[in-house]
């Protein structure tokens, strides 16, 4: 996971603990989680789009003129 280990990522979570406050937390957590799915629908969207174009453009070249 990038190079992180458990004392890194305990680090990060009490750096972020003291500037947002407990209360936040879940609320960033769930907006960041959120985020990141929408990204990965997005590009996986993108992905079927291009793989559907290049079917279109492979069977307009086997039909004849």
């Amino acid at each position: 996971m990038f190079g992180f280990g458990i004392q890194e990522l305990l680090i990060i979570l009490v750096i972020a603990l003291v500037i947002f406050g407990p209360s936040k937390l879940p609320q960033i957590g769930s907006g960041l989680g959120k985020a990141i799915r929408d990204f990965k629908k997005g590009v996986s969207s993108d992905d079927s789009e291009d793989s559907e174009k290049e079917a279109k453009d492979e069977k307009s070249k086997d039909l004849p003129r």
